[in-house]
Parts: structure tokens; sequence; C-alpha cells
């Protein structure tokens, strides 16, 4: 078998979970500062990657997140209660897929007819 090659910086740039940006970049690009990227980061919000040299980079779903918070923050929530509520929307929003798509694997598999419950 040929030896698998390696992937091309392009195809990175598609990744929302490619550790792209550093710490100065994310915030400008979130329109945050550092110390805002580094609080949600001891709030658990989100785990920065780390490069080979020990600095934080982010991915685009992780500023994704955390601009959610800042939008959250801008209006007057406190920064941890911000994180929580970013947190338990992104679980709802997994439930509610999971939800739905066991709900599609029933209806398969029972051939459309209902449980009755």
């Amino acid at each position: 078998m040929p030896p698998e090659t390696p992937p091309h910086a392009a195809d990175r740039l598609d990744d929302d979970d490619y550790p792209a940006y550093t710490m100065g970049r994310a915030a400008e690009m979130i329109g945050a500062t550092p110390g805002f990227l580094r609080a949600i980061g001891e709030a658990r919000l989100i785990t920065p990657l780390r490069s080979e040299g020990g600095h934080r980079r982010y991915s685009r779903y992780q500023l994704r997140i955390a601009a959610r918070a800042r939008e959250l923050v801008d209006g007057g929530t406190p920064i941890e209660a911000a994180c929580r509520i970013v947190i338990l929307e992104d679980q709802l929003e997994e439930a509610l897929r999971l939800n739905a798509e066991l709900r599609r694997s029933r209806t398969g598999s029972v051939g459309g007819a209902g449980t009755g419950s």
C-alpha cells in the first residue's frame, strides 16, 4: 500500500476543528481581548490546543463558541454565567439532535407503525 499523503494546508483551512488561530488573532476576530479568551478557558468553556512552543491555538469552532459567550457578556451576563449558558445551549442542541435521530431510526425500523406511547 502506498504511504498516506499528509493533508494539504488548504484542506486544514476547511476544518472547523483545526487550531489555526493564535490568541491575538482569535481575540481580534471576535472583538475581545486575550484576557477574555483566557477567562473562558479557565471557565472550561473552550480548551485551546497548544503549539509546540506552548502558545494557545484556537479553531473556528472554538471561536464561534467564544463569540457567543462574548455576546452574552456584552449584554451584561457575568462571564461564568455566560459560559454555563453556552455549555447548556450546546448540550440542549446535541440532545435535540440525538432525539430527532432516534425518532427517525424508530420510525424506519417499525415500518411506520407507532408505539402508542
